[in-house]
């Protein structure tokens, strides 16, 4: 998953039971109909601005794919156009996580270049391949969904460790619930991962392909190994990047649960660090002992006092999401300074103030639309409860985790038929990426989508903590990651065994870097870079 990275909140609902989909039947189109033919032409304003490069096209499903010839739903496709016709190979569909990620933009984001004229995805794969986006069911251009207003999570937020605000949040999550069920009625049941995979092969089908090539990230991992059940037959070429664990029933809860402690393993043994190294840059101490007491004072200070809209939970809603990556590194140190340093609290309060726009909450409802219908969530307070005391022990991250990554669920208006089954049975040769320091989906978890998948070859990344590793942009990149995704996308051959790589360069506080960062806005719904 990406899983969400920190907005305001995260947020779910619910409806009345589901049929309990069948990873069998139901084919893509319905029988007796031919499949769309896509005809690409303008973009919305809002993806052809920065993304001149893409055309867009509309693809008509089921809502329901049980009756294929009822209510139907839109969804918004970009492509990219091989830049060699003479080499194209076929399509590539992308998608960036969440859930809920947009994956138009995504297509743009990963065949537009940069200032110096590097692209995310190499030359050669953008002369072979129509690089596809679309934005899953619910999301964004694809008929989104919203459970309240954008100010329903009014910042500042309570303190998610204090036992005082436990009623207040269990309050907000449930009639956050309430208001997507009662504005969702008819969609709510078919926002799962299922119907998303069904999704994909109509577009594959609209594309005139025989088979899906594909490339997905974090909860896109997981969109990828459903489609690889429902339809293995029709698998190309398929990478995944930043892998979740398919396997428990529980499955997204027990996502969440993980995502605590690794985050802390992130701030402790990677970010803590390196600010520690560039003390002449940030003076915040040469050891990490010296940083951390820096870092614990001014979350104290802010779970105490709020400043403006940022108190506790926004604040660590923020360090939750930079420590996802480190391309925000230098800007959120420099504002963690200026507070601990000089006591100057307006870069910080600038920078962890919480998006309240309509697009974020409608990113708060598809994400807990997609994690509350797609596995188990348990109905009992009491177990979030002491699940979040349990890891509280040992990160500071593991309430604010429980409360905005499916509490939601806990008030669900209807039971998850349950996550399916992953057993690669059938599937081609995959490719696997995952650093072994992934906050969001932690190794321990890839090791299992790796042994779900056993045609899957898994290449780790080592000495690194950022989530996902493949095609990331220029500051970030890992050039023999990308020499093995390119590869094995150009020729389909996979690494001969399971693999490690070295980590990539962190970024490095220079006079210019310091200087771009204090214009650094971080955007939480970016793909991931």
């Amino acid at each position: 998953m990406r899983l969400r990275v920190a907005l305001v909140a995260t947020a779910t609902l619910a409806l009345v039971a589901p049929a309990v989909p069948s990873v069998a039947a139901a084919p893509a189109v319905a029988e007796g109909k031919h499949p769309q033919a896509l005809v690409f032409g303008a973009c919305p304003a809002d993806i052809a601005t920065p993304y001149p490069a893409l055309t867009c096209a509309t693809l008509s499903v089921p809502l329901d794919y049980t009756r294929p010839y009822g209510a139907t739903l839109s969804i918004l496709i970009t492509k990219h156009a091989a830049n060699d016709p003479a080499k194209r190979i076929g399509s590539l569909l992308v998608n960036p996580g969440g859930p809920g990620g947009g994956g138009t933009t995504l297509a743009g984001s990963l065949t537009r270049p940069d200032a110096t004229g590097f692209t995310r995805l190499e030359k050669g794969v953008l002369d072979a391949y129509d690089v596809i986006g679309f934005d899953p069911r619910g999301v964004w251009h694809s008929s989104p969904v919203s459970c309240a207003a954008p100010d329903h999570f009014t910042p500042p937020q309570p303190d998610p460790d204090a036992k005082a605000s436990r009623a207040e949040l269990w309050k907000l999550w449930s009639s956050y619930a309430k208001g997507c069920y009662d504005d969702n009625k008819a969609v709510l049941p078919h926002l799962g991962t299922v119907d998303v995979a069904r999704d994909m092969d109509g577009i594959r089908a609209a594309l005139g392909e025989e088979k899906l090539n594909y490339l997905g990230f974090s909860y896109g991992t997981y969109l990828g190994a459903v489609y690889g059940k429902l339809f293995p037959q029709r698998v190309g070429r398929m990478i995944i990047d930043g892998n979740v664990d398919p396997t428990p029933k529980d499955m997204w809860y027990q996502a969440g649960l993980t995502q605590g402690p690794a985050l802390q393993k992130r701030l402790e043994e990677f970010y803590l660090p390196w600010v520690a190294k560039y003390d002449d840059v940030f003076h915040l101490g040469k050891d990490v002992a010296t940083v951390r007491a820096a870092w614990n004072k001014t979350l104290t200070d802010f779970r105490t006092t709020p400043h403006g809209v940022v108190g506790g939970s926004e604040l660590l809603g923020t360090a939750y999401g930079v420590l996802f990556s480190e391309s925000a590194w230098i800007p959120f140190t420099q504002a963690l300074s200026a507070y601990a340093v000089s006591g100057d609290d307006a870069p910080l309060v600038d920078f962890a103030t919480p998006d309240t726009s309509a697009d974020a909450e409608q990113f708060n409802a598809i994400f807990n639309s997609v994690i509350c219908a797609d596995s188990k969530w348990s109905r009992d307070r009491k177990t979030y409860e002491r699940d979040a005391a349990r890891l509280a022990k040992t990160s500071q991250f593991s309430w604010y985790n429980i409360w905005t990554s499916g509490s939601a669920c806990q008030s669900w208006a209807f039971d998850s038929p349950g996550r399916v089954r992953i057993t690669g049975k059938g599937l081609p040769g995959v490719l696997m990426f995952n650093t072994v320091g992934d906050p969001a989906t932690p190794y321990a978890g890839a090791l299992k989508m790796h042994n779900s998948l056993p045609t899957s070859v898994l290449v780790t990344e080592k000495d690194s903590g950022k989530h996902c590793v493949f095609a990331n942009s220029r500051l970030l990149v890992n050039p023999a990651v990308n020499a093995i995704g390119t590869k094995y996308l150009l020729t389909g051959e996979l690494p001969s065994g399971d693999t490690t790589v070295a980590g990539h360069p962190l970024p490095v506080p220079t006079p210019a870097a310091v200087a771009a960062g204090k214009s650094f806005k971080l955007d939480l719904r970016s793909p991931v870079e």
